[in-house]
């Protein structure tokens, strides 16, 4: 092989509601790579219980993913939809890159710190481990782009050391096995197994804020439902949560560094230009020094032509789950094939016994 085959891979957790922030920074931007990449798109239902080992429908909610990923215009059948756990290497490539990764690796990752907060002695290993098992996630199909939002790039990043490490320290038997690419790393060439994946970082709107508080991102497990504008939202919700978004009271700007200072403006400057398809200057060039009583029922009458299509889809979707299943048996069978091939090369470069 004399380079690594262009693929995608990312993933969303099945945990409560989808909602405005998983489809312009994830869903959206999967749909459009679809065109110009081959892709793989997981529910990582093994994530889901790093943090909360106990979920009252977690059946449902990975079929709900499924659902608004088929719903936004994945083609599952030239791609690849399927939920983590229905792939067992995933976990085994997981368990070898927790021998790779560093102690020192882990403590530093700020999401980790964010989510076990002061109890961190009593947060689960799984939680700690989490950028591992994502490096597996990624790593499994040798994927060499992952599309992310900017609080996953330090994961990201990880996963490019992780691979880097097994490279190099394996980059011999790599290279007697006729397995590997041969990588740069520093000033060396190594024997690489694994490629180090890119980033693909981009939009407007790659970091939507909630609702209530622009200093906050987006999230599911906000108590306010007023927060965030769930997929399954209707028109009528979702123009009513547009209006009552917390806005200041200063006009917007005319030009985009008035914005500064202003994360509630921004956010919702940003929330248009990523639904318009255009930029955050020229929302500005067209509102800049208009009253948010304008520019809300202009942005809650976008949302709703944008949004209200999907909702009714992932509805219809959720209805059959028959189908669902269907796509995410098909999707792991696929899946499957490719990561058990993976992990029968990375056996061999360790030296583990396999029939």
């Amino acid at each position: 092989m004399s380079s690594f085959k262009p693929l995608v891979f990312s993933g969303v957790q099945p945990t409560g509601n989808l909602h405005l922030g998983n489809y312009l920074g994830a869903i959206r931007k999967f749909v459009a790579l679809q065109e110009s990449h081959d892709c793989i798109y997981c529910v990582v239902d093994l994530h889901s219980i790093t943090a909360q080992l106990v979920h009252d429908d977690l059946p449902g909610q990975t079929r709900a993913i499924t659902a608004a990923f088929l719903a936004s215009g994945i083609d599952p059948k030239k791609h690849i939809v399927f939920n983590q756990s229905r792939v067992s290497q995933h976990a085994e490539l997981a368990w070898i890159f927790n021998c790779v990764a560093r102690i020192g690796w882990m403590n530093r990752m700020t999401q980790f710190k964010d989510k076990a907060g002061k109890d961190r002695e009593n947060a689960s290993l799984g939680l700690l481990a989490y950028p591992s098992l994502m490096a597996a996630d990624i790593l499994v199909y040798r994927a060499t782009h992952v599309p992310v939002g900017d609080d996953q790039k330090q994961h990201l990043e990880l996963t490019r050391d992780i691979a880097a490490k097994f490279n190099n320290d394996f980059s011999q038997k790599i290279g007697e096995l006729g397995l590997g690419v041969e990588m740069q790393a520093g000033d060396e060439t190594v024997n690489g197994y694994f490629p180090l994946t890119e980033p693909l970082i981009d939009g407007p709107a790659t970091r939507v804020m909630s609702l209530r508080d622009g200093t906050k991102k987006m999230s599911k497990s906000d108590p306010s439902d007023l927060s965030r504008i769930n997929l399954t939202d209707d028109a009528d919700a979702i123009s009513k949560k547009i209006k009552k978004a917390k806005t200041d009271p200063e006009p917007l700007p005319s030009e985009l560094g008035g914005l500064k200072d202003r994360p509630e403006a921004e956010n919702l400057v940003g929330i248009y230009a990523a639904l318009s398809e255009t930029s955050r200057e020229q929302v500005i060039a067209e509102f800049g020094g208009r009253q948010f009583s304008v520019f809300k029922p202009a942005l809650a009458e976008l949302a709703v032509e944008k949004l209200a299509p999907v909702a009714a889809e992932m509805r219809r979707i959720s209805a059959d789950r028959a189908y669902v299943d269907a796509v995410l048996r098909d999707g792991g069978a696929r899946a499957g094939a490719i990561a058990a091939r993976t992990m029968k090369d990375v056996r061999n470069i360790i030296g583990l016994l396999d029939d």
